[in-house]
């Protein structure tokens, strides 16, 4: 089997033709020509149908997932569109509690309105056994987003497998090259392509995808009658950058490395996380599942007020909730409503030369917490 980065370049792509681009630009119609009135219809009759740009992006995720790929305009998108197919009046699914805030906000303000059981279970557990009891999904998130928090997917798809339903992971945070849940045992894959995936910040985008073929003939149906397609010219953006991927997790990896190990070390940072992390709560279960630790690691700070100067301080990390891309970002993750300190920092390494960033992130830090800005906020005091 070819490596990461050959996969990543050549994913999708064939068919290539004499004269015409090595990757040929999207396809932006919304209307095609039928043939005659009698005929067969195309593949390709309606805009909101089908789309060969579409298929090439779809293709090729499918390739790195192991699965067959339906693409969403955006990764929540992506989960409202599996929550609302495999929901079931009297039924249950379950979620993390310290997942993505609005899929717990759907299920709890749509889903348990019509009569669907919500229950939401912490990604470190427990599970008790009645968690799966009369569910018809499993939704994990592994790492969790934010508190990067892993939970073993091959022994809960198992147990929910075991109760008759089904399991889905949400992989935004690990990617495909860092995580195949498929085939750890998992049904479905979620992600928000935005982030990592198509990795330079400028598209919103998200996909499914499923071990079974029929499911995702259904996801590809329902995708249809609602509507929920995703645009041709982010799709082709994201298949051009899905090229550099392997490349581009790497540095970020190294990055994320290199921060939680200085972070460790500054006495204003606590509470460091990153699954790659030896003595890390994760890192027994993730060295198992996972294939890359990713670009994604979290700290905390005394005060909302310390993240700010934090980030004003910074010259390299941008303020931004999103994360997974070439730029390194961080976020402040209470003003979301996530379960979390008003100093919790979510941070995204991007791709800067490690030594830089990790100088300018501990100079941040220093000016942040600069007892002469704010005696009350001096870490050395309050430990």
């Amino acid at each position: 089997m070819v490596g990461d980065g050959t996969r990543c370049v050549h994913a999708g792509r064939v068919g290539e033709v004499a004269g015409e681009a090595l990757h040929a630009g999207p396809v932006l119609a919304a209307a095609y020509h039928l043939g005659p009135p009698d005929g067969d219809l195309p593949v390709d009759f309606y805009g909101r149908s089908a789309n060969p740009t579409w298929r090439a992006l779809e293709a090729a995720i499918g390739e790195l997932d192991g699965g067959h790929t339906v693409l969403y305009p955006s990764g929540m998108a992506a989960v409202s569109a599996l929550l609302r197919l495999l929901a079931r009046p009297g039924a249950a699914v379950v979620l993390p509690a310290d997942g993505y805030y609005l899929a717990r906000a759907l299920a709890a303000e749509e889903l348990a309105p019509l009569g669907v059981e919500v229950r939401e279970v912490p990604t470190p557990g427990p599970w008790p056994d009645s968690v799966f009891d009369g569910a018809t999904l499993v939704l994990l998130e592994t790492p969790s987003n934010p508190g990067l928090d892993v939970c073993d997917i091959a022994a809960l798809a198992a147990r929910a497998h075991a109760a008759g339903a089904l399991l889905a992971v949400d992989n935004t945070t690990a990617t495909p090259l860092g995580q195949r849940p498929l085939e750890l045992g998992a049904d479905v894959v979620v992600a928000s392509d935005s982030k990592a995936l198509s990795g330079h910040s400028d598209l919103i985008l998200g996909h499914l995808s499923c071990a079974d073929p029929e499911l995702a003939g259904r996801l590809a149906t329902t995708r249809n009658r609602g509507g929920a397609v995703p645009g041709p010219f982010e799709t082709w953006l994201a298949h051009r950058g899905l090229g550099t991927l392997d490349l581009r997790l790497a540095r970020q990896a190294a990055n994320a490395a290199a921060l939680a190990t200085a972070l460790r070390e500054h006495p204003g940072a606590l509470g460091v996380r990153w699954p790659g992390l030896a003595d890390d709560p994760s890192f027994e279960v993730a060295s198992r599942q996972m294939r890359r630790f990713g670009g994604v690691l979290s700290f905390e700070l005394p005060s909302a007020a310390a993240v700010s100067r934090f980030l004003a301080a910074s010259t390299l990390v941008a303020s931004a909730t999103s994360f997974g891309g070439l730029r390194s970002s961080a976020d402040r993750r209470e003003r979301w409503g996530d379960q979390v300190g008003p100093g919790f920092v979510r941070l995204s390494a991007g791709c800067e030369d490690t030594d830089d960033l990790t100088a300018d992130v501990l100079k941040a830090l220093d000016l942040a917490l600069d007892p002469v800005l704010d005696p009350k906020l001096d870490p050395r005091t309050e430990r």
